[in-house]
């Protein structure tokens, strides 16, 4: 890649935070049930689009190795404003352990952040690493620098991170729409078979149920019954406009009606559920 496609593809890695973040302001203007999560969503999208641009310039100084340990020594302040957002607008459940990560001292914080690798990140303490990790991963793959993590099956070929959403494109469903996942750690979006569970890879479609709600009609939780996990799918074969992991958010309650049936996500949304 020559030098002024970098730039630009390394500014898209900032705008693409901006992106989310109208999208999020967009539909908290026409969804009563989720304007709350879309609302802190939209403002954590904006810092996190603030931080890829400071890391952008530290690039620019001197190119990051993709090895964490390395380049969190002069990433790490800049990263501090996601758990500073979080901790003053975020639910009470969360604004704790920001507050703590945010003021906790740099080599701490480095570690901490060092020790993520990712898997089914439930807890806050997990959120709050993806959260600060997130532009320090797409600005890494906007300059096309391998991060230091393993690549297996069921997961993001970029950084090892697993789905936190999926999608279909190119087609009418059900008539050869294709299947894709997109990365809860840094965003990339990958084609996947359409009938494999990602978490357990169990390909027996008897085993893997569908769950469709007339309330949000473009969406589907796409089930596995072996593992019980699912993934979150977004119809954009008719409508290429919505960006998966905001839209996500929009349908809340269809997670809260897997969780209720015994189901666990496989990657946390923005949502964290």
């Amino acid at each position: 890649m020559k030098a002024a496609e970098r730039t630009r593809s390394a500014a898209g890695a900032a705008d693409a935070f901006d992106r989310r973040a109208e999208r999020a302001e967009s539909l908290a203007r026409s969804s009563k049930a989720a304007a709350d999560p879309l609302r802190f969503a939209a403002g954590l999208l904006r810092v996190q689009a603030r931080v890829a641009r400071a890391l952008e310039r530290e690039q620019a100084l001197r190119p990051f190795s993709g090895r964490l340990g390395d380049d969190l020594e002069r990433s790490i302040e800049a990263l501090r404003d996601v758990p500073r957002f979080a901790a003053a607008r975020g639910p009470r459940s969360l604004a704790a352990e920001a507050a703590a990560r945010a003021g906790e001292e740099a080599r701490t914080a480095q570690s901490r952040l060092a020790l993520f690798r990712g898997g089914a990140r439930t807890s806050v303490e997990d959120y709050v690493s993806r959260g600060m990790l997130r532009p320090y991963l797409e600005v890494l793959r906007a300059h096309e620098i391998p991060p230091d993590r393993v690549a297996a099956r069921g997961r993001c070929p970029f950084c090892g991170g697993a789905p936190a959403v999926g999608c279909r494109r190119g087609g009418v469903e059900g008539q050869g729409a294709g299947r894709f996942l997109v990365c809860g750690s840094c965003g990339l979006e990958w084609p996947f078979e359409r009938i494999l569970c990602p978490a357990c890879f169990e390909r027996d479609p008897v085993k893997l149920p569908g769950f469709t709600s007339a309330t949000h009609p473009a969406v589907r939780l796409e089930a596995c019954e072996t593992c019980r996990r699912y993934v979150k799918s977004l119809d954009l074969s008719q409508d290429a406009g919505p960006l998966p992991e905001v839209d996500d958010l929009a349908s809340l309650s269809l997670d809260l009606w897997a969780i209720e049936r015994g189901y666990a996500r496989v990657e946390p949304g923005l949502a964290g559920v």
